[in-house]
């Protein structure tokens, strides 16, 4: 085999590091991409095995272009991290058809390197770490067989890739903690909106009943002191006011989209217990941070506080991020009510619901003031026979007809739907209120963790002198819903993985380590900021805290490393004593260069002197017999010691003759 050909070995570590750092990438590929590769890994394998031909340049260019067309139509688009990650695969694939040199891997191994930091950029779970790992070994173990030549076997390669790698790791720690981090997401890429769940701008019926079935943390929240009863856990998200008859919708313009007057937070009035927290809140769609209620407005970049109380950020929340709030769950508003909201808040559709509207009269009719017309519209929740569940019947145009006096049957958002209906149809100012209600408590971690299983919908009315209330008409139909976790509540509530692990107190025990695991890799690595750094700095004794501190942290750092690098090599770095023999001869080198008759760094120590017996026969007449001696006794058999006892005399005694050569110097 050529030299300029990889070994099969390497090759074989090229394609399964290839193969590898794919499949971690194989959540924002496309679906053809895997398939692709596994074939041309396969066809490559049996081209290079039995000798057969890669396919031609025109051949090859007309792939490139298909695959890059497959791209487009995927995606639609080049770029971005997902299309980006397809082409590039599609195009190693296509390279693998090509793949004959040593050239021709290093840039395979190098689009793996890229594969692997695209999918590093795009998932930083806390599981996919070791696989990480393992994929950087593989390509670490694939370029160190590509330098060192055809016949090595695997085992050398894999072993020197993690000496590479544990040489590496304090390198890494020390950029990690102190190179310093550019405020913002400096890594950030476009987040992949089809990935994200939870809730949205609009909700209808059931459709809060589809997050309940998914596990995935909607946010995690560090209370300074104790976490607030369950019964308090409701965490504000987006306030929907616009109503169709069947879907609610944020309200696009006008009331609820602005900010609110600075000069109306006074209006608020923070009484009552406070909890103050800091939060990671998870990528969402709409834009608010998800906050406990009722949250003081916080001094926060490229946020906002809404006229209907929703912290909302002016850019989106692809990425997690990490606040520090307080709430207060008391906290009211007396500010009079506009006229603009008043009416946005009153608005129905026409001619749809007509039952309701009529129940709704009827109860005004025999209310005494706003009060007490909510109160009979929650006992009506109440005492009207309506049962909790996350299976209901299929409603059609007019939901709340068909919920309030048809199925009887719903979740929190067909009841708060029917709730502010009611409310609206008997003149009072009402709106639907999209959230969370709970959150699982992690002893480990000290930590209370919001699911998509816990969202939730509620109602808030407008009563004079008392200001926007909330109502929950769920708590009327099922109220153990606010005081226990929604897992107790048995079959079809959570996912059957969730009621499993739940059932088992050692399951659940191992699902909250692994949880508070998790929360301390994403709050403490990933959440890692330039604001942690200066802590660092700080602890590690540095008076000032700022970008000099780290510097010098950093070089201190990276040069306690190269200490450490130089310490481990230091056998190899240190050149072996050479042996009395060489020794020896090496002496009579130096007297015939001195003489100007150096020897050259490829010549043997015979051609050496037969070529200075055509030059100076005298001299070589003298160095013959020492050159035979020490070539016998340097490449022959072992000699006897008396032998090699000769030998050193006679090389210590050598001298050039003056005569035969006047440049001669004296030893």
């Amino acid at each position: 085999m050529n030299a300029a050909h990889p070994g099969r070995t390497t090759a074989g570590l090229g394609l399964a590091a290839l193969l590898c750092t794919a499949a971690m990438n194989l959540h924002h590929l496309a679906w053809w991409c895997l398939p692709l590769l596994v074939l041309a890994s396969a066809l490559h394998l049996h081209a290079s095995l039995r000798g057969h031909a890669q396919p031609g340049r025109w051949a090859r260019a007309g792939l490139a272009l298909l695959l890059t067309a497959g791209v487009l139509a995927s995606f639609r688009t080049l770029n971005g991290l997902a299309a980006g990650a397809t082409l590039l695969a599609a195009m190693t694939a296509a390279k693998l058809f090509e793949a004959r040199t040593v050239r021709d891997w290093f840039v395979i191994s190098g689009a793996t390197l890229f594969l692997l930091l695209a999918a590093c950029l795009d998932r930083q779970q806390l599981w996919r770490l070791p696989l990480y790992a393992l994929n950087l070994w593989l390509v670490l173990a694939t370029l160190r067989g590509l330098a060192g030549g055809e016949n090595l076997a695997a085992a050398p390669l894999l072993r020197g890739a993690a000496r590479q790698l544990l040489y590496a790791v304090p390198l890494a720690v020390v950029l990690f903690l102190f190179f310093p981090r550019l405020p913002g997401a400096f890594w950030a890429l476009p987040g992949d909106e089809a990935g994200v769940t939870g809730l949205s701008d609009e909700m209808s019926p059931g459709r809060i009943a589809r997050l309940v079935e998914s596990d995935e943390p909607a946010l995690r929240a560090r209370f300074a002191g104790a976490p607030p009863p369950l019964i308090e856990r409701y965490w504000r998200g987006p306030v929907l006011h616009d109503f169709d008859g069947y879907t609610w919708r944020r309200h696009r313009g006008g009331a609820g989209a602005l900010p609110m007057d600075p000069a109306a937070h006074s209006a608020l009035q923070f009484s009552g217990p406070s909890y103050h927290y800091s939060m990671t809140l998870q990528p969402n769609l709409h834009g608010t941070i998800v906050a406990l209620e009722m949250t003081r407005p916080p001094e926060l970049p490229n946020t906002y506080y809404s006229d209907d109380f929703q912290l909302v950020s002016r850019r989106p929340l692809s990425q997690a991020q990490a606040f520090e709030l307080n709430a207060y769950p008391h906290a009211a508003s007396r500010e009079p009510l506009s006229g603009p909201q008043r009416r946005m808040d009153l608005q129905l559709p026409a001619n749809r619901n007509p039952r309701a509207r009529a129940l709704a009269l009827r109860l005004r009719a025999a209310a005494s003031g706003d009060a007490d017309y909510a109160a009979r519209v929650l006992g009506y929740f109440r005492d009207g026979g309506f049962e909790y569940t996350l299976t209901p019947q299929r409603l059609g145009a007019d939901a709340v007809d068909e919920l309030l006096f048809d199925t009887h049957q719903g979740f929190c958002g067909h009841f708060a739907s029917a709730f502010v209906d009611l409310m609206r149809a008997a003149g009072v100012p009402a709106r639907v209120v999209t959230g969370y209600q709970g959150g699982e408590w992690n002893s480990i971690g000290s930590y209370l963790t919001v699911r998509q299983s816990d969202a939730h919908a509620w109602a808030e009315i407008w009563l004079d002198g008392r200001g926007w209330v909330r109502a929950d008409p769920t708590a009327m139909v099922a109220p153990e819903r606010l005081s226990r976790p929604l897992l107790d509540f048995g079959a079809g509530f959570g996912s059957a993985a969730a009621r499993t692990v739940r059932a088992a107190p050692w399951l659940n025990g191992m699902a909250q380590a692994w949880d508070a695991l998790n929360a301390w890799w994403q709050d403490d690595v990933v959440g890692f900021n330039f604001a942690t750094q200066l802590n660092i700095a700080g602890w590690l004794g540095f008076g000032d805290r700022d970008w000099q501190t780290l510097a010098i942290a950093l070089g201190a750092g990276m040069g306690l490393w190269l200490l450490w690098i130089a310490w481990s090599l230091r056998r190899l770095a240190r050149a072996a004593r050479p042996d009395r023999l060489t020794r020896a001869w090496t002496r009579i080198d130096r007297r015939l260069a001195r003489a100007g008759l150096e020897r050259a760094a490829h010549e043997g120590v015979l051609a050496y002197c037969e070529r200075i017996a055509r030059s100076h026969p005298s001299i070589a007449a003298a160095l013959r017999p020492l050159a035979r001696s020490y070539v016998a006794l340097r490449f022959g058999p072992p000699g006897e010691a008396a032998q090699l006892a000769a030998f050193l005399r006679a090389a210590r005694a050598y001298r050039i003759a003056r005569a035969a050569h006047p440049a001669d110097a004296a030893d």
